[in-house]
């Protein structure tokens, strides 16, 4: 095992020359979360819409349950995806589990519910603002939403930018349903697990940076968006 002196030296060496295994990981890593973002933002904004703007029996318990799964276990929804893409599982035909796919649907799994449950609670307060106006000028369904997205697409982003950042993150789930296959499923965090776990500190570091990196990206994005936001409602 490397001294920290050392290890955080061979780390910043691999970040600054562009290591090819490095860029490797980090590639995967951001495909394989943005297309999980991109999915669950299909997925979850019209529902987060739907249940932000209807109004029918149960709504109340579908909300409780969008909330609760924010907080899903990744390393539950992990073993059930396994369960479902396993020979013995009724996905199993489709041959999907070890590879970025899998990980792509366990990270869908994880943060639609993040998205679905942040977009409602933003579109149902601008929905109740604009509710009045719309029934007054007998304004379709559809055209309400697309209304109430572009209005809110600041603040979206922003849900966005959230599920992201908890994707890229993630290690429980990718790891049981990618098997962290070098050169085939390993991201950013489970090789920081693996490298960590055999006294390889400088490429698990280097990671390390690249992960810390992002997360202050994302929060700098969060923020200009919010600060945008305020601009334009103000404007």
């Amino acid at each position: 095992m490397q001294d920290f002196g050392e290890a955080f030296g061979l780390a910043l060496q691999l970040v600054l020359s562009a290591d090819r295994d490095l860029l490797e990981i980090i590639a995967l890593s951001l495909r394989v979360s943005l297309t999980a973002v991109v999915i669950a933002c299909i997925i979850g904004l019209p529902l987060g819409a739907a249940v932000a703007m209807s109004r029918f029996r149960g709504r109340t318990a579908i909300i409780v349950l969008l909330n609760a799964f924010m907080g899903l276990p990744p390393v539950v929804v992990g073993l059930l995806i396994y369960l479902l893409l396993s020979n013995a599982g009724p996905w199993g035909w489709l041959r999907l589990l070890y590879t970025p796919t899998a990980m792509i649907i366990a990270q869908t799994a994880l943060i639609t519910p993040i998205v679905a449950a942040l977009s409602r609670e933003v579109l149902e307060q601008l929905h109740n603002e604009y509710a009045e106006q719309f029934r007054s000028l007998c304004v379709p369904a559809g055209t309400v939403v697309g209304a109430l997205l572009w209005d809110a697409r600041f603040s979206l982003l922003t849900v966005a930018l959230a599920g992201f950042g908890r994707a890229v993150a993630e290690v429980g789930a990718v790891i049981i349903v990618g098997g962290n296959i070098d050169h085939l499923t390993r991201v950013m965090t489970t090789a920081i697990a693996l490298e960590t776990s055999k006294g390889d500190l400088a490429l698990a570091l280097a990671l390390g940076i690249v992960l810390i990196i992002i997360a202050l990206s994302v929060n700098a994005g969060v923020m200009m968006l919010r600060l945008t936001a305020t601009r334009y409602a103000y404007a």
